[in-house]
């Protein structure tokens, strides 16, 4: 039994690590779509299969992390951080998937405004929402107590970055709103600057919880020798 436990570990740091990654090129994707220079530069067509692509490893991100924190659902005789951990992945994960539909609505040409409105928006605002359900959970599970505060709590960092992106995230959605009758967003430079500031959140938040590159240890070195 020790010995498979002990051959697993590097095979769940590598999908941590992998995990990690996927959210820090997603999130960088994001924030360089969100940039007017990169903007002007590629042209809307461009920057959006960018935004598109980024969802798509925020996805494959979010199926790993949601795999590592068990398949069952948890159940009453569940510890409250596994609970809550599962939850936060489920939602968080769904919230990807939201994003991708957002992103390719974007790539499709010939929609009305109205359709725009409703099979963009919609999504982009539900995909928000889940993360930052998603992050208040993961506070929860990462305090471990009662207190929303706790800096000696594990990941603590990386949680509370993950909630501002989030909150960053909602507000580029309400900004990214097209004003009924025209195609004009009630607010762009919020939804860009939102978007901007979430990802990078996200992104900083990814490489704190990227663990190390797994090693052997001085026994598999004697025993592969």
């Amino acid at each position: 039994m020790s010995k498979d436990r002990t051959s697993s570990a590097p095979c769940r740091v590598l999908r941590l690590r992998r995990e990690s990654w996927g959210f820090v090129i997603g999130s960088f994707l994001f924030g360089l779509a969100a940039t007017r220079v990169y903007g002007d530069a590629v042209g809307p067509e461009l920057d959006n299969i960018t935004y598109f692509v980024g969802s798509l490893f925020f996805t494959a991100a979010g199926f790993i992390q949601l795999s590592l924190s068990g398949r069952p659902v948890p159940g009453a005789e569940s510890h409250r951080v596994e609970r809550y951990d599962w939850w936060a992945a489920l939602i968080q994960f769904v919230g990807t998937l939201l994003f991708n539909v957002s992103t390719a609505v974007a790539l499709i040409q010939g929609l009305t405004v109205e359709q725009d409105r409703v099979w963009g928006w919609r999504p982009d605002l539900f995909g928000s929402t889940a993360f930052l359900v998603a992050s208040g959970l993961a506070v929860v599970a990462t305090t471990e107590t009662d207190k929303l505060w706790d800096p000696h709590a594990r990941n603590w960092r990386s949680t509370w970055l993950n909630m501002i992106g989030s909150v960053a995230f909602g507000v580029s959605a309400v900004g990214a709103y097209i004003v009924p009758g025209t195609d004009v967003l009630k607010n762009a430079t919020v939804a860009d600057l939102g978007t901007f500031v979430g990802a990078v959140c996200f992104l900083v938040a990814a490489l704190l919880m990227r663990p190390p590159h797994p090693r052997y240890s001085p026994n598999q070195a004697r025993t592969r020798s």
